[in-house]
This record gives C-alpha cells, sequence and structure tokens, in this order.
C-alpha cells in the first residue's frame, strides 16, 4: 500500500480527489502517457501501479475491481490484454514521471507520466535467458537419463536370464557326470565276475 499523502487533497473533497484519480488513470491507460501537474503525477502514480497490479492478475476478481473505479469497460479490457501482457515480466515501476518546466499561464510545475511498457533492462534479459538455459539443460539431463535407467533392468534381466542357463547347463553337467560314473562302476563289477566264470 503507498503511504497516505500529506497535506489539502486534490480538487474539493474526498469524492472529488478519488473521482480525479479514476479519470487520471483511465486517460493514462488509454493514452499511455499524459500531461499534468507534477502533484496530480505523484499522486496518480501509486493509483495507477495498484491498477496494473490487478490486471497483471487477470482474474474476475480482479476486473471486477478495477471496474469499480473505471467506469470505462473499453480502458478495462485495454488494460487487462494489452498492458497486463506487456509488463507481466516487470515486478514494479510499471509509471514514469518525467518534469517538463512550468505552465505558461500560471507557472504551475508540469510533468509527463506515462506507462513503462519497453521490456526489462537488456542485463535481466541475459539473467532470465540463463535461466531458462538452465532450465532447459536440466529438463535434458533427466530425458537423457530416464532411457538409461530403464535399459538398467533389462540388462539385468539378461544377466540373470543367462545366469540361469548356466546354472541348468551345470546341473545337467552334474547329473550327466554320475551317470558316467555308474557305468565304469558297472562295467567293473561285471569283470570280476567275468574272471571268476573262467577259474572255474
Amino acid at each position: 500500500m503507498p503511504t497516505p499523502t500529506k497535506g489539502p487533497r486534490l480538487g474539493g473533497g474526498p469524492a472529488h480527489e478519488r473521482l480525479m484519480l479514476a479519470n487520471l488513470a483511465a486517460a493514462l491507460f488509454e493514452h499511455k502517457r499524459i500531461t499534468t501537474t507534477v502533484t496530480k503525477a505523484k499522486r496518480l502514480k501509486p493509483y495507477a501501479e495498484r491498477l496494473v497490479t490487478f490486471a497483471k492478475r487477470g482474474d474476475l476478481a480482479s476486473r471486477r475491481r478495477v471496474l469499480g473505479l473505471i467506469s470505462n469497460k473499453g480502458v478495462v479490457h485495454e488494460l487487462f490484454t494489452d498492458i497486463a501482457q506487456a509488463v507481466e515480466n516487470r515486478d514494479g515501476g510499471y509509471t514514469r514521471i518525467t518534469k517538463i518546466g512550468n505552465r505558461k499561464g500560471d507557472n504551475a510545475p508540469m510533468a509527463v507520466i506515462e506507462l513503462v511498457l519497453e521490456p526489462v533492462s537488456a542485463k535481466q534479459a541475459v539473467v532470465a535467458e540463463a535461466t531458462s538455459a538452465a532450465k532447459r539443460d536440466a529438463d535434458k539431463k533427466e530425458a537423457a537419463a530416464a532411457p538409461v535407467a530403464a535399459e538398467a533392468p533389462e540388462a539385468e534381466v539378461v544377466e540373470t536370464e543367462a545366469a540361469e542357463a548356466d546354472a541348468a547347463t551345470e546341473e545337467a553337467a552334474t547329473e550327466e557326470a554320475p551317470a558316467a560314473e555308474e557305468a565304469p562302476a558297472a562295467e567293473a563289477a561285471e569283470e570280476p565276475a567275468a574272471e571268476e566264470k573262467d577259474a572255474k
């Protein structure tokens, strides 16, 4: 919230001041820059920036709140579509006041208040681009790591199948080995029996 202003109000009373600020804000959003007195520009700056903040939210409640202050629906629509989109990367400072000297008739100090619609500074743009590039690289690394992780279980399955095949081969070899050992033992038992028959 902006700090309350000190001193006399603009216009005759509080209602008149609210209407003046609403009309100045509507003119600012419609024309993007207006020329007024320095005092009015300084009072308009926090008022207009608050409305831009509502516009950046973009929800229905914010739109109704702004419509309660600015009655022109065309200006509110432009504020919520064009202006809010132009300043969405900016964290504040949506308006700029430039003093232009005194007015000719009554010597009142004058100023131009305008919306800052140009993109953020080059340094901030570089930082934003570097952040997005780092995020893209992290996403690519995660995407590359996901297929490797998916291939690892398949490799384990292949290794497990190979181990099972080796175990089955060893079991078959051990089964054949006792059968081979039994056959020579049977032949050895037949040979003494044959020798006994020859001796008789």
